[in-house]
């Protein structure tokens, strides 16, 4: 694995273009169509929680935390996380995944959601939503649907709906 250095800041509005073109890249124009990029519409995210990975000057990646509820429970909605393919597998996603989730607890908040696979967001605390437990507003595959529980929460239950707070 060739090694790379990199910086990983709070995102800033000088960087929406480059993650733009790093998320089209990664999800291509489909994306939009995806479930958890529905519930992101419209619906800032969190600039205390989003962050991006630098190489040299290059946005490299990024990684953004989005506001919701799930019934009455705030939580957040995790991503997307994107690694440009210049860079992945080098270990930049995991940086980007525990600074924010590292964050995100010291801002105390309490749950965390994102469609993925268990077994890459496991070792940061993700686990599968028991099937039911928490709706979303389109399709989505229920053993991807996970949840990691910060501050000694516990499992929420309910729809998930974007919304500041």
């Amino acid at each position: 694995m060739k090694q790379t250095t990199w910086v990983i800041r709070p995102e800033d509005a000088s960087d929406t273009t480059a993650i733009d073109d790093l998320q089209a890249e990664a999800f291509g124009p489909g994306r939009f169509a995806r479930t958890a990029f529905r519930i992101r519409e419209n619906v800032p995210y969190r600039a205390d929680l989003s962050f991006v990975a630098l190489v040299g000057a290059q946005v490299a990646g990024s990684i953004r935390l989005t506001p919701i509820s799930i019934g009455e429970t705030k939580a957040l909605l995790l991503g997307p996380l994107t690694v440009s393919p210049d860079f992945k597998n080098r270990g930049l996603g995991k940086a980007l995944m525990g600074a924010a989730m590292n964050a995100a607890e010291a801002a105390g908040d309490k749950a965390v959601v994102l469609v993925g696979d268990a077994p890459y967001y496991s070792p940061f605390g993700f686990q599968q939503v028991p099937f039911g437990r928490i709706t979303l507003p389109g399709p989505v595959d229920p053993a991807r649907l996970l949840i990691a529980l910060l501050n000694g929460s516990e499992m929420p239950e309910g729809a998930v709906h974007g919304g500041q707070f």
